[in-house]
């Protein structure tokens, strides 16, 4: 019998991907970023903001590209982003 835990990887596995390719395609466009010398003027949100769409996108690609939340998930952090340039 499979506990809840297992459950619940299975189902993101299908829907996201192989976690361990996933992670690696969202570290090495997350290391693209973080190799830029203007990366050190972001404010921690904006930073944040671009990782978490690293992810999504890493998701995507190796995932469901078809999944609407990952889209909308994308968006979401973008506008989170966009509102720390009038701040």
């Amino acid at each position: 019998m499979t506990n809840k835990i297992d459950d619940i990887l299975a189902e993101r596995g299908k829907r996201y991907g192989n976690f361990n390719t996933t992670a690696e395609t969202a570290q090495y466009i997350k290391g693209g970023m973080r190799s830029n010398p203007e990366w050190q003027h972001l404010k921690p949100s904006q930073i944040e903001a671009l990782e978490q769409i690293a992810t999504k996108i890493s998701r995507i690609i190796h995932g469901d590209p078809n999944y609407k939340d990952s889209w909308d998930d994308i968006a979401g952090y973008a506008q989170l982003a966009t509102e720390e340039t009038t701040r």
